[in-house]
């Protein structure tokens, strides 16, 4: 039998976080928007509400050498703030080097205008998604 259920893609970030959503079959992931920090809970506890969700998939931003620095402890904190909130729903971390500049690329791709691409918001929205895609790849 089918499990019908999402799984939400959070890029942590000091001033804005980005949050992107599965479909309920898992195959695809679409960005839903940027938030504060604060108000990002909200918006989770919002989707976790309105329907099954089976998983957390945060971006884990390691160092270029692959070390753990001050923005790993900062979602560290993140994820121990989710896990109080929703302790049966299981986090994943995923690497997120280079998604910024990967969401950058799918913009140029898809013709978003230069001055629009300068919007940091959307590349949080966008790197989101990407990180949730790539983790639904390393399901299959």
């Amino acid at each position: 039998m089918q499990n019908y259920a999402r799984l939400i893609g959070i890029d942590v970030g000091k001033k804005r976080c980005g949050l992107a959503q599965t479909d309920l079959l898992q195959t695809i992931a679409s960005p839903v928007g940027t938030f504060s920090p604060d108000e990002i809970i909200d918006k989770i506890t919002h989707i976790v509400e309105e329907s099954q969700v089976e998983g957390f998939v945060i971006g884990w931003p390691l160092m270029p050498n692959g070390e753990e620095g001050e923005a790993t402890r900062m979602v560290q904190e993140f994820i121990n703030r989710l896990k109080n909130l929703y302790p049966e729903i299981p986090v994943f971390k995923i690497d997120e080097r280079y998604t910024s500049n990967q969401a950058l690329d799918v913009m140029i791709e898809i013709g978003v205008p230069q001055k629009k691409r300068r919007k940091k918001e959307r590349v949080d929205r966008i790197a989101a998604a990407l990180i949730l895609q790539a983790y639904l790849e390393s399901k299959h």
